[in-house]
């Protein structure tokens, strides 16, 4: 039984900043991948950050030097801080988390709801 809830998005200017935030909610599990995606109207899901449970990161190349993304696991918590926001980032974000269930050996992809991001003038 878990929940995955994001936070974060909204309205930016273009060259500004927004960070979001993702946690995974519930009990008997752990976590160990922890992603971003993002969609824009029309086009399809791309991934835009992850980070391993040894704390590798990989980004997209259209974010690399721009954004950020970094995990706290006593909170069960991946941040995506963006800088330098551009037009071409405006999408919705759904955070990705694979968890294990406690004496479960297959990991689950769970996803967040998403949360929109626009930037915007």
């Amino acid at each position: 039984q878990v929940q995955v809830v994001e936070s974060g998005g909204g309205l930016v200017e273009p060259g500004g900043s927004l960070t979001l935030s993702c946690a995974a909610s519930g009990s008997g599990f752990s976590i160990n991948d922890m992603a971003w995606y993002r969609q824009a109207p029309g086009k399809q899901r791309e991934s835009v950050a992850r980070v391993t449970v040894g704390d590798n990161t990989n980004y997209n190349d259209a974010v690399k030097g721009r954004f950020t993304i970094s995990r706290d696991n006593a909170q069960n918590t991946v941040y995506l801080q963006m800088n330098s926001l551009k037009s071409e980032d405006t999408a919705v974000y759904y955070c990705n988390v694979q968890i294990r269930h406690t004496g479960g050996w297959r990991l689950y992809d769970y996803w967040g709801q998403g949360t929109q991001v626009t930037v915007s003038s």
